[in-house]
């Protein structure tokens, strides 16, 4: 019975009171669905793609006044949720076959307006629609393409098929709008010097574009 109690009285002294292989208290791993944290959720599946700061990845940057300026909360929400048909913007939303529920999603626009879209950057600038009011002249595209694009896509060409092919109308129409400053690439106000382009102009640029993609079964 003496050498019982001595047993316990150890066991109590040296911490036996945790099973062994027991985890300690908040070492437990969240389920990924109560994951809220707007900066762990892009860095696990945006940055990837868009940058781990929201600039120089493969896809356009996030961190760009002009883009966050043209595109609102529910396209950054769709885009998210349902992904881009016919790119390689992939769903992400449950509901489309995805791993994010639509709290999470709501978490990351949030989190991508705060770190990124308050700049001011863009107050007073008259900005062109983010989606097209027109579809486009694509034989006048040509032309203006020539006026504003050309000098410096001659060698690095977009009308290459395996780049239409990956791309939609409205990734052209936002690329135009807001080039991509992380690359140097200039926007729509500042191919030429003093000449912004017009918002017909940006939609005939895309029609022509457009009009090269190979036929892929209604990428668009």
């Amino acid at each position: 019975m003496r050498r019982l109690a001595a047993l316990a009285v150890l066991c109590a002294l040296g911490g036996c009171g945790r099973l062994p292989g027991k985890p300690a208290a908040g070492a437990e791993v969240p389920r990924p669905d109560s994951i809220l944290d707007p900066v762990a959720l892009y860095g696990a599946n945006c940055a990837g793609c868009h940058g781990a700061e929201g600039t120089h990845g493969p896809a356009i940057p996030l961190a760009d006044p002009v883009y966050l300026a043209i595109a609102d909360d529910n396209v950054l929400r769709s885009a998210i949720a349902s992904g881009r048909p016919g790119t390689a913007m992939s769903p992400f939303s449950e509901k489309e076959g995805g791993i994010l529920t639509d709290e999470q999603i709501d978490s990351i626009v949030h989190g991508i307006r705060k770190r990124w879209g308050s700049t001011g950057q863009m107050s007073g600038v008259t900005l062109p629609p983010y989606a097209a009011t027109s579809s486009g002249d694509a034989e006048q595209g040509e032309a203006t393409y020539a006026t504003f694009c050309a000098s410096c896509h001659r060698s690095r060409s977009v009308t290459d098929p395996s780049y239409l092919s990956l791309i939609s109308d409205q990734g052209l129409r936002t690329i135009v709008i807001t080039g991509r400053p992380d690359f140097g690439a200039p926007d729509w106000r500042s191919n030429l010097p003093g000449q912004p382009m017009t918002n017909e102009e940006i939609s005939d640029v895309v029609a022509w574009l457009s009009s090269q993609r190979p036929f892929l079964g209604g990428v668009n």
